[in-house]
């Protein structure tokens, strides 16, 4: 068992990380019930296989779990889903003291997220992530927001949760691709500072994709540290650190945009691709070398997470994916930042990227 704590200015919060916690929900969760009540939000692949062992959870309390499932898959980012969840909640009767339960993926965190900030001006929530992407990533640090046309995560704001619940075991009924993708955004935290965790990964990756319970306890711990450190320094992304965790991310949304944000490639191969493309691009401006890239992608092929373009199975134009990025909402003045690389574990956000030499490196990477 880890308890992690993310030290805010305000609305400071727990992440506990321990196997079989869910069974024990009801004993983690009670204090954030009012009424004797929680709202609990699922997605119709979630709720089938962990509901009924949260209801049990909660057999002999008094706390009533009032649910929801909403369809699963990015599609659920979206204006009709935040319409149709929140006229759900008025309809139930939610109040201000309410909390809401996010039991899923990032999809299903970042809808009730968002949620709980706009319900009544403002509710509480709790995580309880069920994808490792989500455990290592998402749940904690409080982004919520949905999708627009424009591009990803345009339309949310910044809440946090009251409490983060990850239980590893969860994890063990989690579709081998989901794992991996998820298996991304860990390997992101040894890319972007700590080179010791990413050499950690390149032996231990295959034991967390097998499931092994103590790689992954100690993969999802060490992640959540060094996430929950980083956001505890710059919780609104306003001094840059905070801008560290979107390493491979600009290069990873204008793909998944291409992909029509679909199933075709998801957020964490997305991810994966962009770090690779970000290493590789810190090569063309001599950054660092070739060899640091050539270790990003080793180890990626070898847990089979896509490492370019044609492995990601983008064919788009540079200067189509470009465009993509133009719309990133962290553009401005013309400016785009990205998240480039002086070596393993030396992230720099560079301001100085000339947007036609990407599309010209997309091109040529193709």
């Amino acid at each position: 068992m880890n308890r992690i704590s993310v030290n805010l200015a305000s609305n400071s919060y727990d992440i506990l990380v321990a196997p079989g916690a869910l069974d024990t929900a009801a004993d983690h969760l009670a204090p954030y019930a009012h009424n004797d009540r929680l709202f609990v939000i699922t997605d119709d692949h979630v709720g089938p296989a962990l509901l009924p062992q949260l209801r049990r959870a909660f057999q002999s309390s008094q706390i009533k779990l009032v649910e929801l499932s909403l369809p699963a898959g990015e599609q659920s980012k979206s204006w009709q889903a935040i319409e149709q969840l929140t006229n759900w909640l008025l309809d139930q009767g939610v109040e201000r003291s309410d909390t809401l339960v996010a039991l899923g993926g990032g999809v299903i965190g970042d809808l009730t997220g968002f949620a709980a900030a706009i319900v009544k001006r403002g509710c509480n929530f709790v995580q309880v992530p069920t994808s490792l992407l989500a455990q290592v990533d998402s749940s904690v640090g409080g982004k919520t927001a949905i999708n627009s046309t424009a591009g990803k995560n345009l339309v949310g704001s910044f809440n946090q949760p009251a409490f983060v619940l990850i239980d590893p075991r969860v994890l063990d009924s989690l579709p081998d691709r989901e794992l991996r993708a998820g298996y991304a955004e860990v390997i992101k935290y040894g890319l972007i500072n700590d080179p010791e965790f990413f050499a950690w990964c390149e032996k231990h990756g295959p034991d967390v994709l097998r499931r092994d319970a103590d790689a992954l306890s100690i993969a999802i711990a060490h992640s959540v540290s060094a996430k929950a450190g980083i956001v505890a320094e710059d919780e609104k992304e306003l001094s840059g650190r905070r801008a560290l965790l979107n390493l491979g991310h600009t290069f990873g949304h204008a793909l998944e945009a291409d992909t029509g944000f679909s199933s075709k490639l998801v957020h964490g191969e997305a991810v994966a691709s962009g770090m690779a493309l970000a290493y590789r691009y810190s090569v063309r401006r001599g950054h660092c070398s070739p060899s640091d890239a050539d270790r990003v992608e080793t180890h990626l092929k070898a847990v089979g997470l896509p490492y370019n373009l044609a492995t990601a199975k983008v064919q788009a134009s540079g200067s189509k994916l470009v465009d993509y990025m133009r719309l990133d909402k962290k553009m401005s003045s013309g400016t785009l930042p990205f998240l480039l690389a002086n070596g393993i574990g030396q992230t720099f956000l560079a301001k100085d990227v000339d947007l036609d030499d990407v599309a010209e490196f997309l091109d040529e990477s193709a």
